[in-house]
């Protein structure tokens, strides 16, 4: 199951998500929880949340580009670390990095169904150069 778990969740990641509007049902389980720490504290998302979240970051941003250093897997249970890119709609020449993501995800019915995430937002000490290198990616 962790070759598939992990190639669900990769799949997942290398998805154009803000054009490809069946993303979400093809990749999460309906009964979907996701349990988030940022910088804003603690939630608690659903699967309709998930869906109006990104929702929401289709009208934000022109593009989003996913790095990934480290996507590892045990059973159905797959840790993946990463940073966001975005472009903005005024700005579309420039892209920023906007934040780095640890998320351990669980894989049930081959669709991603609960998740434990943390996330900070990028800084101007951020050290990316040194700390992205690809790791069984």
């Amino acid at each position: 199951m962790s070759n598939k778990a992990k190639e669900i969740v990769r799949d997942f990641y290398r998805s154009d998500i803000l054009r490809d509007e069946t993303v979400l049902e093809r990749f999460f389980h309906p009964d979907l929880v996701l349990i988030w720490n940022s910088a804003n504290g603690l939630s608690i998302m659903h699967y309709d949340d998930i869906v109006n979240f990104f929702a929401e970051v289709r009208r934000s941003y022109n593009d989003l580009r996913v790095e990934v250093s480290h996507l590892l897997a045990d059973g159905p249970h797959v840790t993946i670390r990463y940073k966001y890119y975005i472009r903005t709609m005024e700005n579309p020449d420039e892209e920023l990095g906007i934040a780095h993501f640890i998320a351990i995800w669980e894989v049930k019915d081959n669709k991603i169904y609960r998740g434990y995430q943390v996330s900070q937002p990028v800084t101007d000490k951020d050290d990316t150069n040194e700390s992205y290198h690809r790791v069984k990616v």
